[in-house]
């Protein structure tokens, strides 16, 4: 029972770290958009005051990045053959070969493109998959990015109220993104899209753990 719950515990780190991605994923478009493609357009200006907001959301998912790792980091799955980051690399590599080679996108574009298409997604889902397992087990690719890594928790735990207050601002922000999204799409039906409600979905689970780590004062632990 106590190895399954590991298991579990691990998937779930796991899944925290492709949701962040995945945020970024899915707002790199509206960006590209929003400051690239489309002429002056204001995404779901009903609601949201301003598309810059977005790259709150960013920061908010970046942050969580490393906690939702380290949930997973500290248990003791073991490894089959290799480690993860072996298979991480290998799932990002296949990857980017399919996009290269199936898909009418480039490599360079593959989140800032509207491509909605199911091989395109199919590359996304991998590439971001292959970048969840590295970044899930990157302490372990090289000694050196071990040691880079202990050295930026060591400096980021000097800031932890800092940082607690950024996280908490900015999963804020993410909450209330998501919400105006939420309201954009419930009173315009053509915005009832299989992205925007993925939009919506990784957005509030990015705010709510960005809460939840700010209430568990992970940062302050981080520096213990």
């Amino acid at each position: 029972m106590r190895r399954l719950w590991v298991i579990v515990k691990k998937i779930f780190s796991v899944s925290l770290v492709f949701n962040a991605l995945l945020t970024i994923g899915c707002i790199s478009g509206i960006l590209a958009g929003f400051y690239w493609y489309y002429h002056d357009w204001h995404p779901f200006s009903t609601y949201l005051i301003s598309g810059n907001l977005f790259w709150v959301a960013i920061a908010a998912a970046i942050i969580n990045i490393f906690p939702s790792a380290g949930i997973g980091r500290s248990l003791h799955t073991g490894r089959f053959l290799f480690h993860h980051y072996f298979y991480g690399f290998m799932v990002l590599v296949c990857g980017v070969v399919y996009v290269v080679f199936f898909t009418p996108i480039s490599l360079l574009t593959i989140f800032l493109v509207n491509d909605t298409s199911v091989q395109v997604n199919v590359g996304r889902f991998f590439i971001l998959g292959g970048l969840t397992l590295v970044l899930d087990d990157l302490s372990d690719v090289h000694t050196k990015l071990d040691s880079g890594l202990n050295w930026l928790k060591c400096k980021v735990g000097q800031g932890a109220r800092f940082v607690s207050v950024v996280q908490l601002v900015a999963g804020a922000v993410s909450l209330y993104v998501s919400a105006a999204v939420t309201l954009s799409v419930y009173a315009t039906p053509e915005y009832v899209t299989v992205a925007n409600l993925l939009l919506i979905g990784t957005l509030f689970i990015t705010s709510i753990t960005s809460f939840i780590f700010v209430r568990r004062h992970v940062w302050q632990k981080i520096a213990d």
